[in-house]
């Protein structure tokens, strides 16, 4: 580790005890900890949060107001989403993931770099205003990722991968679904139902597709994991903005 790194875990542990971090030290030992054969992929494992795919997405106290406020909105939502997709599509982007790019996966963010995306409230106001409110300023965001809106153009795949860590977890707001989409998480296929909130681990290989004869979209917001820890998100919020800082990201 880094001496920011060190400073940082020990300013942690000065606040909140010497044992307040110890998971996200062990997730940094070699070896680290073990991890579901479909986690292989992941850089990260944290020990000690659950290993499971599928999450209830009203199973946690935390993030059950993410979930029902965007279900609430859900029709306002999907009618300014469609109203940008016709209007003002030179606002969304081919969708960078750290893995690739796909010109058949357009992205339009409200929350990107740590911060609220200020053009978005215009674009997506409801949308806008429900993620800043529940998710944004009560700290329930990761602020390591992002929310956008995920739009798969007709006959998009989405390849089998894992995405970095377990310590946030992936929120789905079914906002537009055709028929002939679905998405498996570790060999398990379900499909969105439109209004509705999936909640899943994507430290575990997952993959989507859209056989549809429309885009596909859903808005998808990178939360804390529920099973980690104030002290935990600080010291990891400290970390991976240092490994990013070294490796010329930010």
């Amino acid at each position: 580790m880094t001496p920011e790194i060190e400073s940082a875990f020990a300013a942690i542990r000065s606040e909140f005890g010497a044992e307040s971090i110890a998971r996200v030290e062990q997730m940094l030992e070699p070896g680290g900890s073990e991890r579901h054969p479909l986690q292989k992929a992941a850089k990260w494992i944290m020990p000690g949060l659950s290993s499971t795919p599928w999450h209830d997405p009203y199973a946690y106290a935390e993030l059950a107001p993410v979930v029902h406020a965007l279900e609430v909105h859900h029709q306002a939502i999907k009618e300014e989403l469609n109203s940008a997709w016709a209007q003002r599509r030179e606002e969304f982007s081919d969708y960078e993931h750290y893995l690739t790019r796909q010109d058949n996966w357009q992205a339009l963010h409200l929350f990107r770099d740590g911060g609220l995306v200020e053009d978005s409230a215009a674009t997506a106001p409801t949308a806008y205003q429900v993620v800043k409110g529940v998710a944004v300023d009560t700290e329930r965001i990761c602020p390591l990722l992002e929310c956008h809106f995920s739009t798969l153009l007709p006959g998009a795949v989405i390849e089998p991968h894992c995405d970095l860590w377990n310590f946030s977890i992936n929120l789905h707001l079914a906002v537009d679904i055709p028929d002939g989409c679905s998405i498996t998480v570790a060999g398990e296929t379900r499909t969105w139902e439109e209004g509705k909130c999936l909640l899943f681990d994507y430290s575990f290989e997952h993959e989507a597709r859209n056989a549809g004869d429309r885009p596909r979209t859903c808005l998808l917001i990178d939360l804390w994991h529920p099973e980690t820890t104030l002290p935990e998100r600080q010291a990891l919020v400290a970390l991976i903005t240092e490994i990013r800082r070294l490796m010329g990201e930010g």
